[in-house]
């Protein structure tokens, strides 16, 4: 879970480096918001996780 924390903080960080006025560039309307995406998919899956049980 703290790997999808981390995916998510770097998002976050990605849409604030954009250097067009309030955020309206690449970094900030496209990859930002898609990494930020991909992170909170990543903290679904790992919260939903359930590992095989072998018996």
């Amino acid at each position: 879970m703290l790997i999808g924390i981390g995916i998510i903080v770097l998002g976050f960080i990605i849409m604030g480096l954009d250097n067009e006025p309030h955020g309206f560039g690449f970094l900030g309307l496209t990859l930002g918001p898609l990494i930020t995406l991909f992170g909170f998919i990543f903290e679904f899956y790992a919260i939903f996780y359930s590992p095989k049980k072998v018996n």
